[in-house]
């Protein structure tokens, strides 16, 4: 039989393509249209969105910091610049293993686990694609490694920034402080845009009390980058505006005589000009280099300076609170004057000690301490300022009380911060029965205020409340809010004015002329910084109790360990007829105010002889009219 054979359907081929190339055509359309809604919505409906993204790939937004503004002194002599320095930084996002990189960069330069702990914790707290430092000040050397690999190291640049530098090392440490990596307390206090690219901030000092001042404003800048980064051009840029200079009261020469007369002692010398209420010499020993700080200190450096008995990074001037001793016996002389509880003749028995009425107790006076007498059978208002009589401010404190004492010191700055423009200053302390009973849930005693009497017990007093206190003597109740600001930019800053003390020019005339013989006297205590003075000196000198005497035992210095011996204090003002200069100077453990102020001496000096500061107008002073009377001998 023969097979059937299917003859060729020609139509239902053609049926069959047709709806085939239909089908296609549709799928193609579809495609068109889907690719044309897509073009659509890229180059019209998202734009602006995909443009921004696609800048990003090559522009960058970056914050451009200011010039952090310098400080000098009163001479024009800097005290804190800006020099160029390289840090390594890192930007993470950029990075495709941030722990291999270090690694890397390890192998390459000295980077010691403290840069990289402070780098994390830098990183963590800093906003997307920043340039985060892994390590500062960089050698020459490293530099050119890490420029050789760069190749190898994406994400990884060396950025050349201004960093803070204290060219007078260790001199001004305390009174300018430093700058430092900024914390993560200070991150959240600060203003994100303004500090955008900065990383150190002042902490301490006139780094910090003016920091708003010598930071300055923020700038930008829109940069072209390449794959890994790197900056090929600048596309625009706002520059930053620098922070203000600012010139100081302080006077570089005599703060380094300051420095080096107190040589190896712990203490501090303050000085202020009495016209202005200008700080002429704040030092506090030992000190301690600013420029360790700046970036960060190594934990090695901060441990030896944290754990040092000497305590150099504590600022004395401003922190350190003693009791005064008998630097505040011109004050009662003027406040027992004052209230007219004496009168420049006024005469105490001095047998070298005092009994409060019904009382057994001896309160000892110093002779009695070391030869077992007094100053002798009576004393009077000057022998007991030149002398530095116990016995007589002990009854003149008696008779006072304690309230009237507390009523006529608060005026001269005692007990309340000065308000220098500084961080950290310490109050001191005033008592009086208030805070005893505050404080101390206590009455107050007698007895209590005959130590206050002699500026022991629980008064205090720092080297700045000394000098401040001291200024109002000098110009007879005209005092100043220390300031050592005197010139933001070219515009100059006034200290502010306190409101005058008022006491009759009599009363002031008694005093000045004992603290004089403190100096120039033949018993004055201070007599030994006299020989040689081209002019002259009003002072009180002062030795600060620190360790309790039984009530039969003798002090022997000389058996006492060194600290555990007295604290030496000395404040004066010169010249007497026109006050140029007030010092105020504190030697823990010096023993002896006497011993101490020849470091005033060669403050005075270096002041009104070695800067030219003693002139010809002394005849034009206050105590002018005092010597014209013949008041001054």
């Amino acid at each position: 039989m023969a097979e059937q054979v299917t003859l060729k359907d020609p139509y239902t081929e053609k049926r069959i393509y047709r709806s085939r190339m239909v089908f296609a055509a549709l799928v193609v359309v579809a495609l068109l249209a889907l690719l044309v809604v897509r073009y659509f919505s890229l180059q019209i409906i998202a734009y602006e969105t995909y443009r921004t993204q696609s800048d990003r790939n090559y522009v960058q937004l970056q914050p451009v910091p200011p010039k952090r503004g310098l400080i000098y002194d009163r001479n024009g002599i800097l005290l804190a610049e800006n020099r160029a320095s390289y840090s390594l930084t890192i930007i993470k996002e950029r990075v495709e293993d941030l722990d291999q990189t270090i690694a890397l960069l390890q192998q390459l330069i000295a980077i010691d686990d403290d840069h990289i702990k402070k780098y994390r914790r830098l990183v963590s707290r800093s906003r997307p694609y920043a340039a985060v430092p892994l390590k500062l000040k960089l050698t020459p050397e490293e530099i050119a490694i890490i420029s050789v690999n760069r190749y190898r190291l994406s994400g990884v640049d060396v950025d050349a920034h201004l960093a803070r530098h204290y060219p007078q090392g260790e001199l001004f440490a305390h009174v300018l402080g430093y700058v430092g990596r900024i914390s993560e307390s200070e991150q959240l206090e600060i203003d994100e845009v303004n500090y955008s690219g900065t990383n150190e901030i002042g902490k301490i000092g006139l780094e910090k009390y003016y920091e708003d001042i010598l930071h300055g404003r923020v700038g930008y800048q829109n940069v072209e980058t390449n794959a890994r980064g790197r900056v090929l051009r600048v596309l625009e840029r706002t520059d930053p505006e620098p922070g203000a200079d600012l010139t100081l009261h302080l006077d570089a020469h005599v703060q380094k005589v300051a420095h080096r007369a107190l040589g190896n002692e712990r203490g501090a010398v303050v000085a202020i000009d009495p016209r202005t209420g200008g700080v002429i010499a704040m030092v506090s020993t030992p000190s301690f280099d600013a420029n360790l700080f700046v970036g960060g200190i190594s934990t090695k450096d901060y441990g030896r300076l944290r754990n040092s008995q000497d305590l150099p990074l504590f600022n004395r001037a401003l922190q350190g609170q003693y009791p005064p001793a008998s630097t505040v016996k011109p004050f009662y002389g003027l406040a027992g004057l004052h209230y007219g509880v004496i009168t420049p003749q006024s005469k105490v028995a001095d047998p070298g000690w005092y009994k409060l009425p019904n009382n057994d107790h001896l309160y000892r006076d110093w002779t009695w301490q070391k030869k077992k007498r007094g100053h002798g059978a009576f004393v009077d208002l000057e022998q007991s300022i030149v002398e530095s009589c116990d016995t007589y401010f002990y009854d003149l404190a008696y008779n006072m009380g304690i309230d009237r004492i507390h009523e006529f010191m608060v005026p001269f700055g005692f007990g309340r911060k000065t308000g220098v423009d500084n961080t950290n200053e310490q109050s001191g302390l005033l008592p009086s029965r208030e805070w005893k009973k505050t404080y101390k849930r206590l009455p107050w005693f007698p007895g209590e205020t005959l130590g206050v009497g002699i500026g022991q017990g629980y008064m205090l007093a720092t080297p700045i409340q000394l000098a401040a206190s001291m200024v109002a003597v000098a110009n007879r109740g005209k005092h100043f809010t220390p300031r050592l600001l005197k010139r933001l930019g070219e515009q100059d800053v006034a200290a502010p004015v306190l409101d005058d003390i008022t006491i009759d020019d009599q009363h002031w005339d008694a005093v000045t002329v004992a603290m004089k013989n403190v100096v120039h006297g033949a018993k004055g205590t201070a007599k030994r910084i006299a020989p040689g003075a081209k002019y002259r000196i009003a002072g009180k000198t002062g030795s600060a109790q620190i360790v309790s005497i039984a009530q039969d035992e003798v002090y022997d210095e000389q058996q006492v360990a060194k600290r555990k011996r007295d604290h030496g204090l000395f404040v004066a003002f010169a010249p007497i007829e026109n006050p140029k200069i007030v010092v105020a100077v504190i030697v823990e453990n010096g023993m002896h105010g006497s011993w101490v102020s020849p470091i005033a001496r060669k403050v005075f000096d270096a002041y009104l002889l070695d800067q030219g500061m003693l002139d010809d107008d002394s005849s034009s002073g206050l105590m002018a009219q005092a010597l014209a009377k013949g008041a001054v001998q």
